[in-house]
């Protein structure tokens, strides 16, 4: 199934690979890899026991998704290690690895969905015809349950901050 139109990117129609995420539902699940001493997976398993935060970006290598990740990092700061947030996209490891250190990103983790874009069709993410995930926010609870739901109409524009950290705030 594809969402044809459902976002667009710099005034372009764009069709979102699988079916959209909606509040109340289960989290479907999902393999991300990231660097760490080596190359590791994160999974929706290791997310839950802990409201979480997955923010989903084209790649951090471009000036939204580098604002999105550092507005953030720093709110998150405040909550400490009571949550888990995740900055998800399809660049490398190694590429998130290095943003990460550059920007000194310390309240987000990254998982990288390049391996089978897993995350990408599984969320409703995954813009067809670029290959890249689109841009959303979601929130879930300490069980796995999406407690908010955002995919961004204009891929080019920033996420509702404060609704997704006021979800977040409600889900600790």
């Amino acid at each position: 199934m594809s969402r044809s139109g459902a976002v667009t990117f710099k005034g372009n129609p764009m069709t979102l690979a699988g079916e959209a995420v909606a509040v109340g539902q289960d989290a479907p699940d999902f393999t991300l890899h990231y660097f760490e001493g080596g190359l590791q997976t994160l999974t929706l398993a290791d997310l839950k026991g802990k409201p979480s935060l997955l923010s989903i970006v084209p790649s951090l290598d471009t000036g939204v998704c580098a604002i999105q990740t550092k507005k953030f990092n720093e709110q998150l700061a405040s909550m400490g290690d009571s949550v888990n947030a995740v900055t998800v996209s399809l660049d490398l490891p190694f590429a998130m690895n290095r943003f990460c250190g550059a920007e000194e990103i310390t309240n987000m983790r990254v998982g990288s969905d390049y391996f089978d874009r897993n995350f990408g069709n599984s969320w409703g993410t995954l813009m067809e015809e670029l290959k890249i995930l689109c841009r959303g926010c979601f929130v879930l609870d300490s069980t796995g349950k999406v407690v908010h739901a955002e995919y961004v109409p204009e891929v080019t524009n920033e996420p509702d901050y404060e609704a997704a950290l006021a979800a977040l705030k409600s889900a600790s």
